[in-house]
């Protein structure tokens, strides 16, 4: 079967936009997200409880270490053996580590644990996102990445604040058990989906060994960059705004959080939809320039209220830019290589947040005189971003593999 022909099978047997398995995608999304995020908030004070209080760095790191990693071999698996076995792989892996948790009494068990962890988000998303681009037509992809990623946000949301409750009234254990039950319902509800690689291989060692072109999607190359530039900004506000907080007097570490969060849920669908009808780039402008110009606010606020301001403007920036930078990336890759070009784009991702906060702490060296420097870096990373976007050219950024079959029927 050629791959015309599969795209053209594919548009036949699969399910339109807004259907119940879209939004049972999105339930599962939903439930992923909130299975890890949960015990986050619980896990520095766990950590110290066994002894490692001086490795409170290497949760994150360690966790998203790993997801960087099996990156290549998600997106090249998700387009071999399919959408659905590597989403509950993924969704697996948090189920089976987070019931091990209760059972780890030792430092090294618990990062050995924590490293497994990682591919969790190394899978799952991107079999995720590669089943949504399946099956919602290309003019509607930005509203339903925005649609999707506004679920897994509302997941990382609910999370910690759910954990928090739990493991106040019931203690650190019945957290675990939850997070591994929230996990195992991910799955479930999944399972009753259709596959939509049609020419599926079964599982093999062949299947593990990546070749140099298999590692990185090309064709991406344009909206990754975007992405490692723009959330550059995202790693130096996840490591230094605590600190920032606490020296402008915010009590509460987690407010500025909170705030942009929620400032990026209602947007994502609204931008999600203006870049299917105005293009890709001309939205991805606007929420380059406002990450810019919110990270320049960040790096001049001298109170509590220009801080939360700032991150208000941030979150809008967030939101506009995650689903935008999905669908653009959909847009470009080809149908049997969709699950590598995901791949490529988180790699992206998750390399801007991680080289974000690394430069970000050795520039600012625990000397609040650094403060302005640290954010102003990251709104020149931004304007980097806006910049490059000024130089791709309309044709190139806005149609894609499925766009030009489209036009040629």
């Amino acid at each position: 079967m050629t791959i015309k022909n599969q795209s053209m099978q594919r548009s036949r047997i699969l399910p339109t936009f807004f259907t119940l398995n879209f939004f049972i995608l999105c339930i599962s999304s939903f439930l992923f997200f909130a299975s890890f995020n949960m015990i986050i908030p619980e896990l520095p004070a766990y950590l110290s409880s066994l002894g490692g209080e001086d490795y409170k760095g290497l949760i994150i790191s360690l966790f998203t270490l790993t997801a960087g990693l099996s990156r290549p071999f998600s997106g090249k698996l998700a387009d071999k053996i399919g959408r659905i076995p590597v989403m509950v792989f993924g969704a697996t892996v948090c189920f089976i580590v987070s019931l091990l948790y209760p059972l780890i009494s030792s430092v090294a068990g618990f990062l050995l644990l924590r490293f497994v962890h990682g591919f969790s988000t190394g899978f799952t998303p991107t079999g995720t996102s590669a089943f949504v681009a399946d099956i919602v037509p290309f003019n509607k992809r930005g509203e339903a990445m925005g649609i999707q990623s506004l679920f897994g946000s509302l997941g990382m949301a609910a999370g910690p604040a759910l954990g928090g409750l739990i493991a106040a009234n019931y203690g650190i254990n019945p957290l675990f058990y939850t997070s591994a039950a929230t996990a195992i319902a991910s799955i479930l509800i999944i399972l009753r989906l259709k596959e939509t690689v049609l020419e599926r291989e079964k599982l093999n060692f062949n299947h593990f060994k990546l070749k140099k072109h298999e590692i990185i999607e090309k064709r991406v190359w344009m909206p990754s960059s975007v992405l490692f530039l723009a959330v550059f900004s995202f790693g130096i506000v996840l490591t230094i705004i605590p600190d920032y907080s606490t020296f402008l007097g915010i009590k509460n570490k987690g407010l500025f959080f909170a705030v942009f969060t929620l400032s990026s849920l209602g947007i994502r669908v609204i931008a999600g939809k203006a870049s299917d009808r105005y293009g890709r780039i001309p939205v991805l402008k606007v929420s380059t320039l406002s990450m810019a110009i919110a990270m320049l606010m960040i790096a001049l606020s001298s109170t509590s209220t220009h801080l939360l301001l700032a991150g208000v403007v941030f979150g809008a920036s967030v939101g506009m830019n995650s689903p935008t930078i999905s669908a653009w990336t959909i847009d470009l890759s080809l149908d049997q290589f969709r699950g590598r070009a995901l791949a490529t784009m988180y790699i992206a991702l998750e390399a801007g947040i991680g080289i974000g906060a690394i430069s970000s702490g050795f520039l600012f060296g625990n000397n609040t005189s650094n403060f302005p420097i640290v954010f102003l870096s990251g709104a020149l990373s931004a304007l980097l971003a806006f910049i490059l976007l000024m130089f791709i050219s309309k044709r190139h950024a806005s149609m894609g593999n499925d766009e030009q079959n489209y036009r040629e029927k």
